[in-house]
């Protein structure tokens, strides 16, 4: 794969198909400033059923002026096509979670040749990069902003970003986008939202609103950032996939919501089967508060329903 961001005209916005291969292609928008500078790389849709970033990309590119710009936003606003066309967080080829095949093959599978494609082309020529998640059709999360708990750049720019609550991560597992611009030294920020299959009108704001802001911050547009108090400093590695698990299928009864407050053994829900009788309970295995809460009531074994994480000094 070729790709010279640098070839095409300063001062213009450009919208571009980027071949990974013979079977797939990534949709690219480049807003190119009047002069150089910084580059903010910007996704979303890597998971197909999480909406919320592919429509603050798309609406930030059109109301952004490149003329007034020192710098460049480099965005694919849908990473994983395939799962994007069926609503779906894994893929429909090859049944991956593109989130966690970074940094790809380029002879590998459909989602590791994406993972390649767009780690290589893309991600790379980040000086910071954003991935813009939410809950997805399954989950409710926090509308938030995580960063890299060890390093300051991050800090700094999910400071910046004006998200309500930010979370810490001092460890990282492989396989995410984020772990391949972290082997790279370059500084990220991943998002979260409510989810439900849905935009809400909240989270599209707060994502357009971090998407300028980090341009600020990065000095690509003039002037300073505008952030929002920030209401939770949340901490911890945030891997969803540790959670409270389906120990099998049924239909989920939960009795908390995200960003409550629990202590340890406080009830998170109960499964039943479909005459009503009590499969499993699950407990809060610690204080702390909710930071995963599965929405979509029918599960099956194996599936997250919960997270409980903890507030940064706690």
């Amino acid at each position: 794969m070729s790709f010279q961001p640098e070839n095409f005209a300063r001062g213009e916005k450009h919208r571009l198909r980027l071949a990974v291969d013979a079977d797939e292609s990534l949709p690219v928008l480049l807003a190119r400033g009047a002069t150089p500078g910084p580059v903010l790389v910007a996704s979303a849709g890597v998971h197909g059923d999480e909406y919320e970033g592919v429509r603050a990309i798309f609406e930030v590119f059109d109301e952004l002026d490149p003329l007034r710009m020192s710098g460049d936003l480099l965005a694919v606003p849908v990473v994983n096509a395939p799962a994007f066309w069926h609503s779906t967080r894994l893929s429909p080829v090859d049944g991956a979670n593109l989130a966690r095949v970074f940094p790809g093959k380029p002879a590998g599978t459909l989602s590791e040749r994406l993972a390649h494609g767009f780690a290589q082309a893309i991600i790379a020529r980040a000086s910071l990069y954003l991935d813009l998640h939410s809950g997805g059709i399954a989950f409710g999360m926090p509308a938030m902003v995580g960063y890299a708990a060890q390093d300051p750049r991050g800090r700094a720019a999910a400071e910046a970003f004006g998200a309500d609550v930010i979370w810490g991560h001092p460890h990282l597992d492989p396989g995410r986008t984020i772990s391949f611009a972290a082997s790279l030294n370059i500084p990220w920020l991943y998002t979260e939202a409510r989810g439900a299959g849905r935009i809400h009108p909240d989270d599209l704001a707060m994502m357009k609103r971090g998407i300028v802001n980090l341009l600020h911050h990065l000095r690509v547009l003039p002037g300073p950032p505008t952030p929002a108090p920030i209401q939770h400093r949340l901490w911890g590695d945030g891997n969803t996939d540790a959670g409270v698990q389906a120990g099998q299928s049924g239909f989920l009864m939960k009795c908390v919501r995200v960003l409550q407050r629990v202590t340890a053994g406080q009830c998170l829900g109960r499964l039943v089967d479909l005459e009503g009788r009590v499969l499993e309970a699950y407990h809060a295995p610690a204080n702390g508060l909710v930071g995963l809460a599965r929405e979509l009531p029918v599960v099956r074994a194996g599936d997250p329903l919960f997270l409980v994480v903890q507030e940064e000094g706690e």
